[in-house]
């Protein structure tokens, strides 16, 4: 045969191998497929959801600050999803699940269920009616906060990757206390504190933002929680504790 005409047997054999292996679904492809689905349906039922609370109470699709909104929270949020399938599926996997074992985790979760459909609710009632009109600075600004926290948190996922949406202790866990987590114990919430107060600010609503308030007491409820678990769980959290004083805010919380 003429070199560089036919492939040796060996590559032949290697190739065909490796198409059928393509060919048939392994268990590992299998996982990966039903975590892309899991993720596409809850992408999608957020992105239906927000539209319906926002547009809904506004009673019009002419809510420029809604769309804004939409647009920082969803276009970031899809393309994270898709590095964390390519690079770290484990801890999509771990992001997307939202089952807490603990009784005072799901009240934490109920209550913040509650604050968001208020907030969003109030925003577009707020658009409807024009109880209180703010300048398109405050919405603007909002949005430059929203995008900074996004980095943060993205800054925070790629610092711990146990990190969980549920309150546990993970198998062979170990404290992190380098990076943002040398400053605060929960680098996580300072960045959805900022991330969820700007949120009424880019919608342009004072009374959302009165509203997202209620999110400090209710991530308050479950830093303590989460901190009892950890203590007791998690070999070295407590001493851990001792060595970065603050929990959220430097010098503040």
């Amino acid at each position: 045969m003429i070199s560089g005409v036919m492939m040796p047997y060996d590559e032949i054999k290697k190739t065909v191998l490796q198409g059928l292996h393509f060919m048939r679904p392994g268990k590992e492809s299998i996982m990966s497929r039903k975590l892309f689905v899991q993720g596409i349906v809850k992408f999608v039922s957020g992105v239906l959801l927000l539209g319906l609370l926002l547009f809904g109470s506004a009673g019009t699709f002419s809510y420029w600050q809604a769309w804004l909104l939409m647009g920082i929270l969803f276009i970031p949020m899809f393309l994270a999803g898709l590095v964390m399938m390519k690079k770290n599926p484990e801890l999509l996997k771990k992001r997307l699940n939202v089952k807490e074992e603990q009784t005072e985790q799901r009240e934490v979760i109920l209550y913040s269920g509650i604050m968001f459909l208020a907030a969003f609710i109030a925003a577009g009632l707020n658009e409807r009616f024009g109880w209180i009109r703010v300048p398109a600075a405050v919405s603007y600004t909002g949005a430059v906060l929203f995008l900074l926290s996004y980095v943060l948190y993205g800054e925070v996922l790629r610092e711990n990757a146990y990190l969980s949406r549920t309150i546990e202790v993970q198998e062979n866990q170990k404290v992190i206390d380098t990076g943002l987590y040398g400053i605060v114990r929960h680098p996580m919430y300072m960045s959805t504190l900022v991330l969820f107060l700007s949120m009424p600010l880019v919608l342009g609503s004072v009374i959302s933002f009165v509203i997202m308030l209620a999110y400090i007491p209710i991530i308050a409820k479950r830093i303590r929680n989460e901190e009892a678990v950890l203590e007791e769980g998690l070999p070295g959290y407590k001493e851990y504790t001792k060595k970065v004083h603050w929990k959220v805010i430097p010098y503040i919380w």
